[in-house]
């Protein structure tokens, strides 16, 4: 039975279940019935790796029964041909379960998607000031969809399998507050199906469009980080815009998550600048995100060490899109001093760019090409950009996840491993985000 049949199965006797169809799935609506306690039974889970002769060439599998009450996993237990629990059950018919993926940036607020095709204008020989201007005249036609536009990409995260992202939302002179209102709607609407943390973000400059009112008054409506955007090339004034960011930050106690495209020096300056700020800010250790931060891939093999480790020690994480482009990305290396690593789609059609999927692992399959390879371990290896971190098995092999106490908030794949989930972007058969089916169906 679907996701309908399964939820009016352990609601009888108390309120109907009620499903709607989108253009994209088939999922609980927030108000539905959703089973509390159930068995998620016969599926697929990594056991260790394989090798031959030292080295590792595939992946071992076994099938399993996930028991998940109040949105946790209970117990993993083996399958048996005969379940002995009285609980209702849902098969997962041998697919392979991952981790739920975690867009951490992305622009739920203005988007295309969900309206006519609409390409992005020409940027050649246009500055950013050329660009913002252009949105500025773009942004009053965005406003009155941008809630419907939101849901349709939130639905369209949860059918790759996206339960959880940071959206930034503009605060701008044109949509003012209404682009946070309209994104806070659209995230009400989906509460318990999807979980967001919203960054304010000054699109069109920080101190150009004198936005800081309105910023600080985003405070208060439910804003978990300060945005900002490069301090040089849009406000003209490095300090004064960055200390205007943090002092919004230290004010309300939020973290902070910039756009940093600047590739050379100002970029670099800005970098070290942020460093300085936070290493004699305690309340800001480990709660600032460079997004982008295009600049590392331009330092010096031992400057971006050097910065790498200044990083890693004050807890600053860096967001990165994986870009494709003449610079490459020091991803690798910032992991492997200790930088925390996030990813995101950024931009899913809108004027900035039509090129973004929502598909958290088209970013995982790239992160293997670029820097972890195509071995059955880089690949396994490369899911952790879309996860948070999260892995089914650890370096050595050993099980780290699913467990007893995990939030049930889980991939079902036609894959057999994750390592083909990542080099073959599988396809997703159902998620769950706390225990609810938010897309898909099952037997």
């Amino acid at each position: 039975m679907g996701v309908a049949g399964f939820a009016a199965t352990v609601a009888a006797g108390g309120s109907a279940a009620m499903t709607r169809t989108t253009t994209a799935s088939v999922q609980s609506d927030a108000d539905a019935a959703a089973p509390a306690h159930f068995i998620l039974s016969d599926v697929t889970l990594e056991d260790g790796f394989v090798r031959d002769q030292g080295e590792i060439i595939g992946t071992r599998t076994g099938r399993y029964d996930l028991e998940i009450k109040d949105g946790r996993i209970l117990s993993v237990t083996p399958t048996t041909a005969a379940g002995s629990s009285a609980l209702p059950r849902l098969s997962a018919n041998g697919r392979l379960v991952l981790p739920a993926f975690r867009d951490m940036h992305i622009h739920l607020d203005k988007t295309f998607y969900g309206g006519p095709w609409q390409a992005p204008r020409p940027r050649k020989g246009k500055t950013i000031m050329d660009m913002i201007a252009l949105e500025r005249s773009l942004l009053p036609e965005l406003l009155p969809v941008s809630r419907e536009r939101a849901e349709g990409l939130i639905d369209l995260l949860l059918e790759h399998g996206t339960t959880t992202a940071r959206s930034h939302c503009n605060i701008d002179p044109v949509s003012g507050l209404k682009s946070l209102e309209h994104l806070n709607q659209a995230l009400e609407n989906y509460r318990g199906r999807f979980s967001c943390e919203i960054v304010a973000f000054p699109q069109h400059g920080l101190l150009l469009s004198e936005v800081e009112p309105l910023m600080r008054e985003s405070m208060g409506m439910g804003v978990a980080f300060v945005g900002g955007l490069d301090p040089t090339n849009v406000d003209g004034r490095m300090e004064a815009s960055l200390d205007a960011m943090f002092g919004i930050a230290v004010d309300y106690d939020k973290g902070v998550d910039i756009h940093l495209h600047e590739s050379g020096a100002s970029g670099a300056a800005a970098i070290r600048y942020m460093l300085d700020t936070v290493e004699k800010t305690p309340s800001l250790k480990g709660r600032l995100t460079l997004s982008h931060a295009f600049a590392l891939a331009n330092l010096p093999p031992a400057d971006l060490d050097a910065t790498a480790e200044r990083m890693a020690a004050s807890g600053v994480s860096v967001a990165s899109t994986i870009p494709i482009g003449r610079s490459m990305m020091p991803l690798a290396r910032l992991r492997e001093k200790g930088v925390r690593l996030m990813s995101g789609t950024d931009s899913v059609i809108d004027m900035w760019s039509p090129f973004g999927s929502g598909d958290m692992l088209d970013k995982a399959n790239l992160y293997a090409q670029l820097y972890s390879g195509s071995d059955e371990f880089g690949l396994s290896r490369a899911l952790a950009i879309a996860t948070g971190d999260v892995l089914p098995l650890n370096n050595a092999g050993e099980r780290a996840w699913p467990k007893a106490g995990d939030a049930a908030d889980l991939v079902l794949t036609d894959a057999s491993c994750s390592a083909e989930a990542v080099a073959r972007t599988s396809k997703r058969a159902a998620v769950f985000h706390g225990g609810r089916m938010v897309f898909g169906a099952l037997t």
